[in-house]
């Protein structure tokens, strides 16, 4: 195919994707638009699944739909499904001059997008823990000059200040050290995997009086490497258990009370919103 039929192609998927997600933002639809997916994969060929049926193509026209790419199939690794990515860009909305920490970034492609969305005056700091995929990361979004990749975990550690933390991992908790990195109106984006498997996607809003949270959809991302806290005294809601989140607290600013559904060693969650 051609450059230009390629270009036709990208506008076409980017307008799809935005249908399917619910997504009206020109910005998020012209990163989709004008970001090559194929510029941050392994292969021709590569391995396309959609509901867990997996096929072949040498085709780049194939990978504009809404499907995952395998990156390592062995190790459970894709590149993640594009109308998802697009409603979670619209829900934590990125702005020019806004600080990102991207959580598993695997080969680039959606922090590329983010790079592009805070540009200009933004940063991205894009932690991948696998170190061949942070080294092509790296590679790949050398042109994006507002991107440092950190071949780490951005679990356990002391983060820079951010306006937003966008996760690409499942976790049984967000780490406090997440919490602590959000500026004030930072958008903390994550899926919250308790039992493993499936969870809601939780964003978190840092606010004066503390850590708003609101479930957006259920999700299933692998697991975030890195230690995971421990869960005490509160089982984390299954199914259709306890009410859903509506705020996260730090144990240190809150101890658990009467409104707490999940309780780990440095965080809680409560029923309760922010007053």
């Amino acid at each position: 195919m051609s450059k230009t039929g390629l270009e036709r192609v990208r506008r076409h998927y980017a307008q799809s994707i935005l249908r399917l997600a619910g997504v009206t933002d020109p910005r998020i639809e012209e990163v989709f638009a004008t970001t090559p997916r194929e510029a941050f994969l392994r292969g021709p060929p590569w391995t396309l699944i959609r509901a867990g049926f997996a096929w072949s193509s040498s085709d780049p026209a194939d990978l504009y739909d809404d499907v995952l790419v395998a990156i390592d199939r062995p190790r459970g690794i894709n590149n993640g499904e594009p109308a998802l990515h697009a409603a979670w860009l619209a829900a934590v909305d990125p702005q020019p001059g806004e600080t990102v920490i991207h959580v598993g970034a695997g080969t680039g492609y959606y922090t590329a997008m983010l790079a592009r969305l805070v540009d200009p005056g933004g940063r991205v700091y894009a932690y991948e823990y696998e170190p061949d995929l942070a080294a092509e990361a790296a590679r790949n979004l050398s042109p994006d000059g507002n991107v440092e990749v950190r071949a780490e975990s951005a679990y356990g550690r002391p983060l820079p200040q951010a306006d937003i933390i966008y996760v690409n991992a499942g976790v049984t908790a967000p780490d406090d050290f997440w919490l602590r990195a959000l500026k004030l109106q930072g958008r903390l984006l994550f899926p919250w995997q308790p039992h493993g498997g499936w969870g809601p996607a939780l964003l978190v809003t840092r606010l004066a009086g503390g850590y708003a949270a609101q479930p957006l959809m259920s999700v299933g991302f692998i697991g975030c490497s890195g230690t995971m806290p421990i869960e005490h005294g509160h089982p984390a809601p299954s199914g259709s258990g306890p009410p859903a989140p509506r705020a996260i607290w730090l144990r240190s600013d809150r101890e658990p009370d009467s409104t707490a559904i999940a309780v780990y060693d440095e965080v809680w969650f409560s029923s309760d919103g922010i007053a």
